[in-house]
């Protein structure tokens, strides 16, 4: 029987460019967030033109489903010109909130852009019931809690703030207290807080002595150095029982310059995981989620951890042998549809042959006799040894070799529209 009692939380993932956006609403996204051409905090992210965020803006309204745009920078003086003309444009495009978190921006936007809903962003470490019932009087309707709040914590702020709550349960972890980094601006004069963070906290460091210069003392007793900053991946999908009775609106996914394939899998566990607790309870839930955990696997990632919920983590939430991202799968293609985007170069015949269900874009190498794997909404995973390949000129190859290549594969079935291929790595690390 549906859960009455606990509102279903929206499931809300990252679209760090168009493709990746229709990916994540066909796998069941109630809601996305993208970053405009300015002022976010993925400069490095696709990121959108205010022309495709319009488009954007109707593809996701059409499909019943809301988006959000980042306006989340600390903006310095400068950033603010052509601010409140973006923020009236936001406005003007029916954006569903825009994410801030300089109290600056948040001025502006309350009088250039009063229709304009606003979510203050986790970079605002937002830990305590106290400040958040502060921001919701300056006109905040959602506050995303900080990453660093246990669940006893998170419980006790939501008894005490009668506005919207957003939290991320998934994805990369900053080793900064809510993502304020100055490594990036210090050692590369790319600042994090401004959207163009290089990740130096991945990096491979060691020991100098005052005395020694030019002398590098591993931290570790190994030749690799020592990656003292490198946290785990955050992943909450066994704890979503806890969860539940918290009632937070919104479930976040982190990951808008991730891959297609990272979209689509994180989605659909999470789209799967959400309604079978909610809809059927724990017991089905508990059934079904070694499964999930599996899937999880097979996209790339760190070691996951829950992170701050069970209280402060340990050294056992970083990584402090390696930086190397744990990729069991390879995500070689996915399957085209008849409203997917143009392709100038391709004939309108083959083009009204991608509904047919056997023309792929490749993303990565394969070739005849390899077994890929299809992933698809609303499908359970099967399976395929390659045949047969064809180019858009019809000519039979042994590969598909070349970046973003169309072609057409022999296939026991059709593929379902949105359908991600992918093999499983030989050399599995």
């Amino acid at each position: 029987m549906p859960d009455l009692q606990h509102k279903k939380p929206e499931l809300l993932a990252p679209a760090g460019d168009y493709e990746k956006l229709k990916f994540a609403l066909a796998f069941g996204a109630d809601a996305v967030y993208m970053g405009g051409p300015a002022f976010g905090l993925r400069a490095y992210a696709g990121n959108f033109t205010m022309e495709k965020m319009a488009e954007a803006v109707l593809y996701t309204h059409q499909a019943g489903r809301k988006l959000y745009v980042t306006v989340n920078i600390f903006a310095h003086e400068q950033d603010f010109e052509g601010m409140a003309e973006y923020l009236k444009q936001l406005e003007a495009l029916g954006v569903d909130g825009a994410i801030v978190s300089d109290p600056g921006i948040i001025a502006l936007a309350r009088e250039v852009a009063p229709r304009l809903p606003l979510h203050l962003s986790t970079q605002m470490n937002n830990t305590n019931s106290y400040s958040m019932r502060f921001w919701l009087k300056q006109g905040i309707e959602r506050i995303v809690l900080a990453r660093e709040l246990s669940c006893e914590e998170i419980q006790a702020v939501r008894e005490n703030v009668p506005g919207e709550l957003e939290m991320f349960i998934h994805g990369a972890m900053c080793m900064s207290y809510s993502g304020r980094c100055l490594l990036s601006n210090y050692l590369t004069g790319r600042d994090a807080n401004r959207g163009e963070c290089t990740q130096p906290c991945r990096w491979n460091y060691g020991l100098v002595e005052e005395k020694r210069p030019g002398q590098v003392f591993p931290i570790e007793e190994d030749e690799r150095g020592a990656y003292i900053f490198n946290s785990h991946d955050l992943c909450l999908l066994p704890h979503l029982p806890l969860l539940k009775p918290l009632n937070i609106d919104s479930y976040k996914i982190e990951g808008r310059m991730k891959s297609l394939h990272y979209v689509s899998s994180t989605v659909k566990v999470y789209r799967e995981a959400i309604d079978t607790l909610w809809d059927q309870g724990e017991e089905e839930f508990q059934a079904k989620l070694p499964g999930w955990l599996e899937e999880m696997d097979k996209v790339s990632h760190r070691d996951y951890s829950p992170g701050f919920f069970f209280g402060k983590p340990g050294a056992d939430a970083h990584n402090i042998e390696s930086s190397n991202y744990i990729r069991d799968y390879e995500f070689v293609a996915f399957g085209l549809a008849s409203d997917d985007r143009e392709h100038p170069k391709i004939s309108t015949e083959v083009r009204n042959e991608f509904s047919q269900g056997y023309w792929v874009e490749q993303r990565y190498n394969f070739k005849k006799g390899e077994i890929l794997e299809v992933f698809a909404p609303m499908a359970e995973p099967w399976s395929f040894e390659v045949h047969g390949i064809w180019t858009v000129e019809g000519e039979e190859i042994e590969v598909a070799r070349h970046a973003k290549e169309i072609v057409k594969l022999e296939l026991p079935q059709p593929l379902p529209p949105f359908a991600i291929l992918r093999r499983a790595k030989k050399d599995k690390k």
